[in-house]
């Protein structure tokens, strides 16, 4: 056989390979939940898909390490104040210019008071923008902030197109974002699919597969299922209960990310009765049997802690996960009053893994010390609206994440802070402590400092914090793809073999 005829049979053999319906450079992502918005400044949900339209001035890569994006240098000019040089010839996708005023707009809209930003925690140190020429922005700091270029490689500093935010509005800019990153929307149907294109324009070269499209399958079967007969070719939050059916399929990879996952929590608010006592508080916690979810209920793939923050965060203080005492916690009941215990309203969503079925261990649990949860599992496009509004239960169950940032500050700040819109905690040291974190430029110091706040945290519970868990994937063994632990998948960087 000629070398030509040789090259069409085996291309023709590689086509007959792939699922049906899909051509060679198409992919299929299954998730557990819809997207509900895509403006990427204003995110009530995780950053994975906006990660791909939009653009930040620095970037991690693999290895985490901060590296040149829209930005290719960056320096503290003084101890308040930033200096970013951006790349010189890169556009939107519909042609407009990234430029100093691109960035200015897309912090500043973040900022602005009135636009009630649910992710201002994390950028609330700065001060305000000022455009020094096209090619350089100056970022001004209330106070010395050793995290900003860290800040700015992560939501909500996404770069956006000024003239077509303005022109649109808003509301509609979440639902067809324009942004300059590797690949471009092309339809966005909540509740079905999100279809993204490849920029061919992208300025680090177009990515390799020209076509992903994003789909919701809440069912858990339903995704592995999807992912055995080659309807979808990787699946996000895979079951742990489901994973020894896919440790031994052939074409099916696992992937697990130790500790990649967030921070499961209970929230509360303590301002309402009787979360105010931090003796409830305290009981509440010595109830629960953490290592009994996270082996039982999780398969082992969580692990039991004491702190919002993750291992690989700067700051992190291994605060060992309270243990269940039923006797001490129904002494300290009865000590603030409530000998019978109280009847108290709880939701939970269905979200992270085996969310639901830990939510009624809780409810269990709680149940031996005399506390009675009303137990409410919303649907998570219901229950991300009224965290973000403050409308949910006295006590819930949240997870929050550090992993974009690698550092203690984003774990604890956004949830712990009083003001912050995820935070329902009110301790006025606590804040000091908090504020203070945000202006200490010193490492040892401010390493000291978050130690601190969570050793706070630990003796007030001012949040509970339950376990941290796993990432776990499955994708086609035709799927080059690899989990990284700031729980990020970047498109441009998966290939198909």
């Amino acid at each position: 056989m000629r070398l030509p005829a040789l090259k069409f049979a085996i291309s023709a053999l590689v086509v007959a390979l792939l699922p049906a319906g899909l051509q060679a450079a198409e992919i299929v992502i299954a998730q557990p939940t819809s997207a509900t918005a895509m403006d990427p400044g204003f995110l009530k949900e995780p950053a994975t898909l906006v990660d791909n339209i939009f653009d930040t001035l620095v970037r991690r890569a693999d290895d985490m390490s901060l590296q040149p994006g829209l930005a290719t240098d960056w320096k503290a000019i003084n101890e308040n104040s930033w200096l970013f040089t951006l790349r010189k010839g890169v556009k939107f996708t519909n042609g407009e210019p990234v430029n100093a005023e691109a960035v200015k707009f897309s912090i500043d809209r973040i900022l602005d008071p009135a636009s009630h930003a649910p992710t201002i925690s994390y950028i609330r140190t700065i001060k305000s923008v000022t455009v020094v020429n096209d090619d350089q922005v100056q970022i001004i700091t209330n106070g010395p902030d050793p995290l900003l270029p860290t800040r700015m490689s992560r939501y909500p500093t996404y770069i956006v197109p000024p003239a077509y935010v303005k022109k649109i509005g808003a509301s509609e800019f979440a639902r067809k974002p324009v942004g300059s990153g590797a690949y471009k929307l092309e339809s966005f149907v909540p509740d079905e699919k999100v279809v993204m294109v490849a920029n061919g324009a992208y300025w680090r070269g177009k990515p390799s597969i020209d076509r992903v499209t994003w789909r919701p399958m809440p069912e858990a079967t339903a995704r592995l299922t999807a992912l055995l007969t080659g309807e979808v070719q990787l699946i996000e939050s895979v079951p742990a209960d489901l994973v020894p059916a896919l440790k031994n399929r052939p074409n099916v990879e696992l992937e697990q990310v130790k500790g990649g996952g967030l921070t499961i929590y209970l929230g509360l608010k303590d301002q309402e009765k009787p979360l105010n006592d931090v003796r409830v508080r305290q009981a509440l916690s010595l109830a629960l049997n953490r290592q009994a979810y996270t082996q039982q209920l999780l398969h082992g793939f969580g692990t039991p802690t004491g702190t919002m923050a993750g291992a690989n965060d700067f700051g992190y203080l291994a605060v060992p996960a309270t243990t269940q005492d039923i006797a001490k916690a129904k002494s300290l009941l009865a000590e603030a009053g409530y000998p019978e215990g109280f009847t108290l309203r709880f939701q939970a969503p269905r979200r992270y893994i085996a969310s639901a079925d830990v939510a009624q261990a809780i409810v269990q649990d709680l149940g031996a010390i005399g506390v009675k949860a009303q137990l409410d599992v919303p649907e998570w496009s219901v229950y991300t609206q009224q965290v973000a509004a403050q409308k949910q239960a006295p006590f819930y169950m949240l997870a929050w994440g550090s992993t974009q940032t690698l550092d203690a500050d984003a774990a604890l700040f956004p949830v712990l802070r009083s003001g912050e819109p995820y935070s329902t905690v009110h301790d006025a040291e606590l804040d000091k402590l908090l504020d203070k974190s945000r202006i200490t430029v010193d490492a040892d110091q401010r390493k000291t400092i978050l130690e601190q706040i969570q050793q706070r945290v630990a003796q007030q519970q001012n949040l509970l914090p339950l376990y941290r868990e796993d990432t776990l994937y499955a994708h086609s063994h035709s799927l080059v793809f690899k989990g990284r632990v700031d729980a990020r998948i970047p498109l441009y960087d998966l290939r198909l073999q």
